[in-house]
């Protein structure tokens, strides 16, 4: 783990070491100050030498000026070098979650993964810059203060150093108490954050449903498990702080007391003994400041440890020989398909069991049945959201496993009941289906999908921000968005999963000529409850829990009087 945090310095390993010198330089820098104090008094004050005296307190305070600039550089520099490499792993995390298995999502919490991407980094960006820095300065003031304080009186020193093992061993017992403590608290960070996102995407139905207390009953509670995770966590630091604070007053005492006892018995003399307190404060010095950082160090490494889990989570396989292919004509079959989602292992909790399924090139095949027959899972399982169990599933006469993902998907458009648009303007959602396209391509996009003349009345036309997920727009306007996006994108497998169910009854209509014009010479793939838009394909097909119960054209399924006649005529009884 240490060799892999190492790893993000490696770009920025001049700025690094400039803050590295520049700490070694005021360093030694302090170093010098207890040997001008010691030669002042026992030499210069003593025997008058005024010009001496003068000499050397210039001398120190051009020792200050130079430790001034030294420590603006190690100040500024040191942080940019911290908040690049969070930068860094926050690149490369984003980029790992690009490229995470839709199982990772169903599992994990958005506010989650907020906290780690955001307030994880934050607490290791600190550590990148603090940690290294501070370890170097206290080693060479640790080494330097020992060597000067040998050289002063190597009997004194060896009683002071004496102490250090209890000292060592205080702070190795306390670690794994911190670490675990400090864990816990991230977590519940976490925790927070993922409440408090959900509270706020569904804040309009907490409102409808007068759930305003219970959303924050719920916060609370969390909150509380957050406020008790921190409260270990400081009580464990406070043991720590005050226990290595004793120690650090008892070796301070061990030299007031031993270091009297020697100057009364002629060992050491007043400018000595002097020296001796100044590079004692600063053996301590460096004690003190690890002991300041550890807390940090905790929150960092804990923090670069989260960071860690997501980056080691799989990505989705590739198979290494997988090839791009250009424009699929859309032939999709399925041979002898079985899949289960992640945590229902079991033949009981399979979506689908051994299911086949041809869809010729240029057709439009609609799945219609009960909930919970696998026709939104057949809709993830075409463009590779999921892998299949058993089985396998071929475009083209190729299986999609051999195919790379992303020209597999460039060949597919999808138009889903839920719509996401992003914060952002009208024309950005647009020009989602292809990121390159030109304003004349989005515009005709626009017009074919009839939003247009809707987006040319608003003033700010296509530049109009939509906010966040669309809130502000009707869901029949973000229907059309989004089959705009898919007629800029246009692919050759076109796959509408219940595009119309949420939407009225005139709207519906509006946008079922849109899509009926952007399924044309596409093989399309219909997932609906409402059987009046799906009476014109080429086939259709009843799923249940048990497979295909019944497939044929509208005409022939209601001759047979079966489930899809009943479904039917339920519908429209009245």
């Amino acid at each position: 783990m240490i060799k892999k945090f190492a790893s993000y310095y490696r770009p920025h390993l001049k700025l690094f070491l400039l803050d590295m010198f520049c700490a070694l330089i005021v360093a030694v820098c302090d170093l010098f100050y207890p040997i001008i104090a010691k030669n002042i008094i026992n030499d210069y004050v003593p025997n008058q030498n005024l010009r001496l005296l003068l000499i050397w307190s210039l001398a120190l305070l051009g020792i200050y000026c130079l430790k001034a600039v030294l420590n603006f550089i190690i100040q500024y520099w040191g942080h940019i070098v911290g908040v690049r490499i969070q930068a860094d792993m926050r690149r490369d995390m984003f980029e790992k979650l690009q490229r995470l298995p839709f199982s990772f999502f169903d599992e994990t919490k958005t506010g989650t993964i907020m906290s780690r991407i955001i307030n994880d980094l934050q607490e290791v960006s600190e550590l990148s810059h603090h940690g290294p820095e501070d370890l170097f300065l206290s080693m060479i003031m640790l080494v330097g203060s020992f060597i000067m304080l040998a050289k002063i009186n190597i009997q004194l020193t060896c009683i002071v150093f004496g102490v250090l093992p209890f000292i060592v061993f205080f702070a190795i017992k306390m670690r794994t108490h911190m670490h675990t403590t400090f864990r816990k608290t991230r977590e519940k960070v976490a925790e927070v954050n993922a409440n408090v996102e959900t509270s706020i995407a569904g804040i309009r139905v907490t409102r409808a449903y007068t759930s305003d207390e219970h959303e924050i009953d719920k916060f609370d509670d969390v909150n509380m498990q957050y406020q008790t995770a921190r409260a270990n966590a400081y009580k464990v630091m406070a043991t720590f702080n005050s226990g290595m604070s004793l120690l650090m007053d008892i070796l301070y005492l061990i030299v007031l007391l031993f270091g009297g006892l020697f100057f009364f018995n002629g060992l050491i003399d007043t400018g000595e003994f002097a020296a001796y307190l100044l590079y004692i404060n600063m053996f301590l010095k460096p004690i003190q400041r690890l002991v300041a950082i550890y807390e940090q160090i905790q929150d960092g490494m804990t923090g670069f440890i989260r960071f860690q889990e997501i980056m080691n989570q799989p990505e989705e396989l590739e198979d290494p020989e997988a090839i791009d292919v250009e424009e699929l004509k859309g032939n999709i079959e399925f041979h002898h398909v079985s899949f289960h989602y992640q945590g229902a292992d079991d033949e009981e909790h399979k979506i689908i069991k051994d299911l086949s399924l041809k869809i010729d090139q240029g057709k439009t095949v609609a799945l219609v049945g009960p909930s919970g027959g696998g026709k939104t899972t057949i809709c993830h399982l075409i463009p590779r959201f999921y892998g299949v169990d058993d089985g396998h599933i071929t475009i083209d006469g190729l299986d999609i496993t051999k195919m790379t993902r992303l020209s597999l998907r460039k060949n597919i458009g999808m138009v889903a009941q839920d719509v996401f648009l992003f914060n952002g303007s009208i024309r950005e959602n647009i020009a989602y289906g292809n990121l390159d396209a030109s304003d004349e391509e989005i515009i005709e996009a626009a017009k074919k999908a009839n939003i247009h003349d809707y987006i040319m009345s608003l003033d700010e036309g296509y530049e109009t921000n939509v906010g966040e997920r669309g809130i502000k727009l009707s869901g029949g306007q973000k229907q059309r968005i989004s089959i705009a996006r898919v007629f800029l994108k246009n692919p050759s497998i076109l796959i509408l999963d219940e595009a119309t169910s949420a939407l009225d009854n005139a709207t519906e209509m509006q946008i079922q000529q849109a899509l009926e014009k952007l399924s044309e010479g596409r093989t399309s793939l219909i997932v609906a409850h409402r059987l009046s838009t799906i009476k014109h394909a080429d086939e259709i097909i009843v799923l249940t829990k048990e497979g295909i119960e019944e497939r044929g054209t509208h005409e022939e399924l209601l001759n047979k009087q079966g489930i899809y006649a009943s479904l039917y005529q339920y519908q429209f009884k009245e």
